[in-house]
């Protein structure tokens, strides 16, 4: 999936800097373009930016079971607005497996659902989600 966004990046990147230099390349003067595809250049042999251990999905998680620092795994407060993290509940190919424990959500995967002093809270969304993840009642931690 990424590598898809990637060439679309690429691909949308050299339209518009086609664009732009068929557009001020006679204002600029004729070195205009041969400074901008040398940047293009550039660009493209610079390594692109990848997730932190990259498992698939949209999360980047790292491998120590954390989203932006944030460990996944301790006390949770469902939200409305200002979440921390937007999650969306898949079925299959998840970013993180989550077990609903009651206490001792310590592991990486481990939620307590609570309604006051959370230690991260989280939206359920529909669409673009930060992390997905699928419920399950053992093994729960990066798939």
């Amino acid at each position: 999936m990424s590598n898809v966004r990637t060439l679309a990046l690429i691909g949308l990147s050299g339209l518009g800097l086609w664009v732009v230099s068929s557009s001020q390349a006679s204002a600029q003067g004729p070195d205009y373009v041969e400074r901008a595809l040398t940047r293009f250049k550039a660009a493209l042999e610079s390594p692109a930016p990848s997730p932190e251990s990259g498992p698939a999905g949209t999360a980047r998680l790292s491998s120590a079971c954390t989203f932006n620092g944030i460990k996944l795994a301790g006390k949770v407060k469902v939200v409305d607005s200002f979440p921390d993290i937007r999650v969306k509940a898949v079925s299959s190919f998840p970013d993180l497996k989550v077990k609903k424990v009651d206490s001792f959500a310590d592991s990486c995967g481990e939620w307590q659902f609570v309604d006051s002093f959370p230690d991260f809270k989280i939206q359920f969304v529909d669409s673009f989600p930060d992390v997905e993840v699928a419920w399950v009642e053992s093994f729960p931690g990066l798939p």
